[in-house]
Order: structure tokens, then sequence, then C-alpha cells
């Protein structure tokens, strides 16, 4: 057995069985061992961010890592972006990246490249294989530091020659680490902090399933707290019948307004606001001066663990939950789209139990107060604000949860930096709908240029902004790539091309002209 058959059987031993390919010269022979080994998945994919992008968001609903397998210093470099955001979402990713041979390195071929160095700003754990004996437990490992909670990103660098020898020794399956406990010192603050409409439940990461948000809600309905959660979240349980948070808001004025009331804020989960950039005269923390912020459980703890203990701390175990949504659907709306009737459009459209994936940006702001009480769904954010997101987690969204219907939604400023994603999409026939909000512009950039003082931008930096002179056609860039799409203007186009799209099987996208 060589290093790189020792590899595969370690990883399908713990649970790994699903790998986003970009691979080169050095990694043929692992790419000989997904060949001939039975039980991984292996999705190409044209751009390393893909690949990237789909192990976030594969992880987010498989509650498990996928393996990427990346070209030596350079393919990594393609995939940092949306490592970046997988780090940023609490995802579990594990980087399989090929490097020259051992005897190789020291001749300084023309990739070769600091590979550790790359992948640590964007990595938890790194780690060279030295020989093909070591890579089985070096596999494991990695699998290991992937699995930390909330999800950790691990990038395991395997020379040519560690793949090629002899001696493989395949590892089987190895306890996973358990999550950590909450600070349980703090849980009579945090049960007293809270009580009243000047207190503040802001909840994150898993604390955001549907039982946990169940949990928040009695807590809620008890003591009267108000409950929040962060503007970006890795995964939120919303919905018909469970119970509807709200996220801080984007826009930094909006967002001082909203938490300004709040005297005293428990964390479960989620860090303190803050605001997403700088900008002059504003300030970067969110919560008023002299606020009581009280972290009961960071996003690596047991939050199921925490919102159990709070609630119990405040009596509130035999309380029915508030905020509990019921069935509700925005009327039809019809002529042309507008921000408000498009909220409308997707509300009426979302499946029982379909998956969004949202890097709508600035067309997306009144998505969430419209679609609160649509069907059951599962809605992901981009958690780390590198564009480019969408397309490539909706694919891992799709193989991690092959029944489920992917309802994708980018701007076509941020759907460019990964299009590759559609050949992939047709290449797999994922279940996935892609709405492209065509705007031909940076739009939110356009907002930040006030939000940072220059009150009248002149035609240069305008066009700077601009994404015409070509406008981007998205109908003709998927059918070349094997995606049926069309092109909208009017409620009712996008009502039926929804329509059809959803009952479809595989992939298809809709261009919405704003």
């Amino acid at each position: 057995m060589n290093g790189a058959e020792s590899l595969v059987h370690t990883l399908l031993a713990n649970g790994v069985d699903t790998c986003f390919t970009n691979p080169g010269t050095s990694e043929m022979h692992f790419v000989a061992a997904l060949d001939h080994i039975a039980g991984m998945r292996s999705v190409l994919v044209l751009q390393e961010g893909v690949a990237t992008g789909a192990a976030d968001g594969y992880y987010r609903m498989a509650c498990k890592p996928a393996s990427t397998l990346l070209h030596l210093g350079p393919g990594l470099a393609n995939g940092l972006s949306n490592l970046h955001n997988a780090k940023k979402a609490g995802s579990g990713v594990v980087n399989i990246i090929g490097e020259h041979a051992s005897t190789h390195i020291e001749l300084d071929a023309p990739l070769t490249s600091d590979i550790e160095g790359i992948a640590r700003p964007v990595s938890h754990w790194v780690h060279s294989s030295k020989s093909a004996a070591d890579v089985g437990k070096d596999a494991v490992s990695a699998i290991q530091a992937a699995m930390v909670a909330p999800g950790q990103i691990a990038s395991l660098i395997l020379p040519s020659d560690t793949a090629w020898n002899g001696g493989g020794v395949a590892q089987e399956a190895a306890e996973m680490p358990a999550p950590a406990p909450f600070d349980a010192a703090q849980l009579e603050t945090a049960a007293t902090a809270l009580g009243g409409e000047e207190t503040l439940l802001l909840l994150g990461g898993r604390a955001l399933t549907e039982n946990n948000l169940k949990i928040a809600g009695q807590i809620a309905a008890k003591i009267g707290c108000k409950l929040l959660s962060e503007w970006s979240n890795a995964r939120l349980e919303r919905g018909a019948g469970r119970v509807f948070v709200n996220r801080v808001p984007y826009p930094i004025d909006i967002a001082l307004k909203v938490l300004e009331p709040f005297k005293r804020i428990v964390l479960v989960g989620a860090r303190a606001p803050i605001g997403f950039f700088a900008y002059p005269d504003k300030p970067a923390i969110l919560t008023r001066d002299g606020a009581q912020i009280t972290t009961l459980a960071h996003s690596s703890a047991d939050l199921t663990a925490a919102l159990e203990a709070l609630r119990d701390a405040t009596g509130a175990e035999d309380t029915a939950p508030a905020h509990v949504v019921e069935a509700s659907m925005p009327d039809r709306p019809t002529g042309p789209i507008n921000l408000d009737t498009l909220a409308a459009v997707i509300a009426r459209a979302i499946p029982e139990q379909a998956i969004v994936v949202d890097e709508s940006v600035t067309t997306g702001r009144a998505f969430s107060p419209a679609t609160k009480g649509a069907p059951a769904h599962t809605w992901l954010n981009n958690c780390g604000g590198s564009i480019g997101y969408a397309m490539p987690a909706a694919i891992g969204a799709a193989i991690a949860c092959p029944d489920r219907k992917v309802m994708c939604m980018s701007g076509d400023g941020s759907a460019m930096y990964t299009v590759q994603s559609l050949w992939t999409m047709a290449r797999e026939n994922l279940d996935i709908t892609v709405l492209i909000f065509a705007n031909r512009s940076y739009q939110i950039l356009r907002g930040e240029l006030t939000n940072v003082g220059v009150g009248n931008p002149g035609p240069r930096a305008i066009d700077m902004l601009s994404l015409d002179r070509p406008a981007l056609d998205w109908v003709q860039m998927a059918r070349s790539m094997g995606v049926e799409a069309q092109r909208v203007e009017t409620c009712e186009a996008l009502e039926a091309a929804l329509e059809d799209g959803l009952t479809g099987g595989g992939p298809n996208l809709i261009e919405i002209t704003l």
C-alpha cells in the first residue's frame, strides 16, 4: 500500500467520503487511489475557490467534513477566499494539498512555494507528511482537527513521494473531539442579567438549530428578553412552526439603533456585535456605552447544554416558546420587479425543507421579514464577507442533502468570482436553482462610498463600481456550461421560472433584471 492509498482508506474509515478536486501532476497518485478504492465521491471543479466553497457548504449541511484536493501552493492560493469564509463560518474542511517530492523542492522548480506559509492564515491545523508511513496517522489528526467544534480548517500537505512510496498504513476510525463545556461559572450571571425588554439573548453558530431556537423561545417567553442572531449565520433554521429571530442589521446606522436599547446582553455562540468595517466618526462597537455583556458560551462550546441550563436557571422549562411563526404568504405581486416584490415572489416559492444559500447582499435585505412564514427551510449566509461564496456553497449543500431543493441567490458581481460553479452543477446534475440579481454593478459599494464620507462620487469612481460595457449575459454563460437558463423582468415571469426550476431535478439559472 502506498501513502496515497493509505490516505484514502483512512479518510473513508473516518467518515470523509466526499472530495472536491482540482488536481495536478503532484496529486496523480492520490487521483489513482480515488479511482480504484471504492467509497469516495470525487467532484471535479474548474477552480479551487469552488472546491473550498463547496466543502464549506457541505459541512454546514452534513455536519462532517469533506476533503478538497488542491494542486501545490498556487492551487491552494486560488482557494483561500472561500477557506476564509469557511473558517469564519466554523466549517470543518480537510484540505489535501499536493507538494513536490522532497528531492525536487531543493531545485526550486517553477511551482515551488511555501505551502505551509500560504495555508496558515486560513487554517487551524497545518502539517506536511514526512513519509508514506506517516500519511494515515497524519490524516486522522487532520480529521480530528477539522471536527473540533464548531468546525476547523485542517490542511494536510502531501509531497508526491510520500504518496507514491510504499509503506502506507491505513488507520481505522478514531475518536472525534466533543464540544467544549460552556462557562458554567457565568450561568447565574447570565440568568440574572436577562429579563425585560432592555435585555438581549444574542445567538450564533449551533444555537440556531430548530431545537435550540425553541429553547431560546422558551426563555424569551418566560422572562421577556429579546432575541437576535448575528448578521451572518452559518446555518439558521427558519419558517413556519419555528421560532423566528431577526438578525443584527448589516448597515451600521440601523444596527446601532436596533442595539441601543439593550443594557444587558448574554451571548450564546455569538460574538459581541461589531461593525463590518470602520467608518469615519462612527463607532466600531455596536452596543450602547456601558452595556453589560456576558458570554455564557463561545461557538466552540456545547451550545445545546448552555441553552438548556439557561432555560432551567430561568424557570422556563415548562413554558411555551415565544415567536413561533405561523404559516403565511405575501400576496402575489405583479408587474415590474423591485426589491419588495422580489422578496414576495421568493417567499411564495420556497419549498418545504429547502436550503437557501444567500449572497444577495444589498438586494436581499428585505428577504428576512418576507420569508419568515414560508415553509420550514434552512438559510445559509456568507460569514466571512469574501464574495464568490454562494454558488460553490450551494454545490456542497446539494451534495450533502440530495433529497432537498437548493435555492442559491447571488448578485451578478459576486457570482462572477466563481462562475465555474455552473459547470460542476451541470456535470453532477445537482438540484439547484440559481437566482442572479443583475443590477449591473457592485451596488453595495455605492452605498459604502456614502458611509465612508464620499458624498458626491464622480464618474470615474462610479465607473469602477459598474458592471456594464459590456453587460454580463448570464443566460449565455449558464447555457455554455450546460445549465438551463432564462432572463426575467416581471414578477409573473419570475414566478413561472421559479415554478419550472424548483420542480425540475437538475440545475437551472434565472437572471433577474433589476
